[in-house]
């Protein structure tokens, strides 16, 4: 509740309409780098063409919100987005997740929900509607349940494909699928993209579109400022937004209005050594 009242007060010292570095923003107002750009236009090609892709990169990197964006732009019903997001998933909660989600009741026995799932799927297809499966967190999957996926999308002897799948993870799923044993999944992935952290240039960018979002009317935060800010975050968006908070929590206590490098090296031993 303090930090809560902290971080209101604070909105108000710096003269913000709205908390620049929050979750809360609204998704069209996130700043869109060309990296951002690239991989929401693969998935965007993905999801049309009913492809399997996957999307990898460091905690905090945006490779959820890039869904999230698409999801806002793609004002279509006959898309259905399937989010599935638990770690040491197994076939059966897959399967029932999926059937949970298009309102169908879940199956005890995992062939059975196997082909629940499929049955579903193809009459959605017959319908022109297209699931849209995105898998998180996809780097903690087990290999039979990597396996248990590329049954999902082996429709009609491997000849057509009904739906839409994306793998969402952390580097070490790039690393998984390129072992021999993957092999057979791998060849399968139509769409892949890797996202990495933003740039010097482009940190500063997403500082100062976030905070122009947010009403600020001149620079809070000094060249020197954002050069430690990069330097600490290697330009991960969720790093940013962390450690720009909390530097401007930091200037509301002390009283200043514009944030250098001095204070954002305090907040650093403050709050991450």
């Amino acid at each position: 509740m303090r930090k809560k009242v902290q971080r209101t007060m604070y909105k108000s010292h710096y003269g913000f309409k709205c908390l620049p570095f929050s979750r809360s923003i609204d998704i069209k107002e996130l700043y869109e780098h060309p990296e951002f750009k690239e991989v929401k236009h693969r998935l965007k090609f993905a999801i049309q063409n009913r492809l399997f892709a996957v999307v990898t990169g460091p905690v905090g990197a945006g490779k959820t919100t890039a869904l999230r964006s698409i999801k806002a732009e793609f004002n279509d019903p006959r898309y259905t987005y399937i989010y599935i997001s638990q770690s040491g998933i197994t076939p059966r909660v897959f399967y029932n997740e999926i059937l949970k989600e298009l309102c169908l009741s879940p199956i005890y026995s995992k062939p059975e929900a196997r082909m629940a799932v499929n049955k579903a799927v193809m009459k959605m297809y017959s319908e022109d509607q297209i699931p849209v499966i995105v898998v998180d967190e996809a780097h903690l999957l087990t290999e039979s349940m990597l396996e248990e996926i590329r049954f999902l999308i082996n429709f009609n002897m491997d000849s057509m494909s009904p739906l839409s799948l994306i793998l969402v993870g952390q580097p070490e799923l790039r690393e998984t699928l390129r072992l021999k044993t993957m092999e057979a999944i791998s060849q399968r992935v139509s769409v892949r993209f890797h996202m990495d952290g933003l740039t010097r240039e482009g940190t500063e960018d997403y500082i100062l579109t976030h905070l122009k979002v947010a009403g600020a009317e001149h620079a809070i935060f000094t060249d020197s400022a954002v050069n430690e800010i990069f330097q600490f975050t290697v330009g991960i968006p969720r790093k940013i937004n962390n450690l720009c908070e909390k530097c401007l929590l930091d200037g509301f206590i002390q009283e200043k209005k514009l944030i250098d490098e001095i204070m954002v090296k305090r907040v650093i031993k403050n709050e991450y050594e």
